[in-house]
């Protein structure tokens, strides 16, 4: 889940504790009437839209930039180079939802 990749990006155990219970704890009450009926959590843990999906999204994409410089650094993934004089190296760009990986044939 969540916590390994917190743990490596050195998040305070307190804070990683929050988050899961964030995450975990989920419930709703809807008002009839006037008034609110008994909460009742939901099944399925965060859904699109939620305010900590964001949160979430730039986590995993965290990891997937730390996993890609690993790849290259040991020589598992050949990023792509452009430019003669100041050369510029790259193995992925990310924007938004969207994710390039690049590389050379091999």
């Amino acid at each position: 889940m969540i916590l390994p990749f917190m743990h490596k990006m050195n998040f305070p155990w307190l804070w990683r504790k929050w988050i899961m219970v964030c995450v975990t704890t989920a419930s709703a009450s809807i008002i009839v009437n006037g008034s609110p009926i008994v909460e009742f959590r939901f099944e399925r843990r965060l859904r699109q839209g939620d305010s900590f999906s964001s949160f979430r999204f730039l986590i995993a994409a965290e990891d997937l930039n730390v996993l890609m410089n690993a790849l290259v650094n040991v020589c598992f993934f050949s990023n792509y180079q452009v430019g003669r004089t100041d050369i510029v190296r790259i193995s992925h760009l990310q924007f938004a939802d969207d994710t390039l990986l690049d590389g050379n044939k091999s």
